[in-house]
Order: C-alpha cells, then structure tokens, then sequence
C-alpha cells in the first residue's frame, strides 16, 4: 500500500510531501490497518480550515483525503505522523 501526505500551511506556510510502501515494512499491516481506520473517519472533512493551521492531504492506493488540523482523529493524527517522519 502506498500512502502519501502532503502537509501545507502553517506559520511559515510551506508545503512538505513524505511517501511510503508498507509492503517491505516491518510495521506495515498495523500502518495499512491504521490508513484505512482513518480514511473511514469522519475526523475534519467538511470543517474548515484554522488559522496557522496545518492542512493535509492524504492519499492512500488513489483514495484521497484532505484533512485539517486540529480536526484530526487520533489514527489521522498518527498515520501522518509516520509518514511524514519519512521525509525527515
């Protein structure tokens, strides 16, 4: 499963884009479980997005998503948080 997300705005307003394949991932069934607890989440869609606030698109095997912060469920917060550890 290949899981992107692309982080925009904030303070600063930059944008970062972290991908990763769970196929050769030691942790890759509990992220694969994790992606598709979040894409079933009500979590931000349809809500705004907050000033200085981080915005995020998610997309997972073509599914997309766009997500908003602070609006994020807990297993939204944590699959973006993986990926974007990638890009670190």
């Amino acid at each position: 499963m290949l899981i992107t997300v692309t982080r925009t705005g904030g303070f600063a307003g930059g944008e970062l884009t972290a991908s990763l394949e769970t196929e050769c991932r030691a942790d890759g069934a509990e992220l694969e479980r994790m992606a598709e607890r979040a894409l079933s989440s009500e979590g931000s869609a349809g809500r705004g997005p907050v000033p200085d606030g981080f915005s995020y698109i998610v997309q997972v095997d073509g599914k997309l998503m766009e997500l908003q912060d602070p609006h994020l469920t807990e297993d939204q917060r944590k699959l973006i948080e993986a990926v974007l550890a990638e890009a670190v």
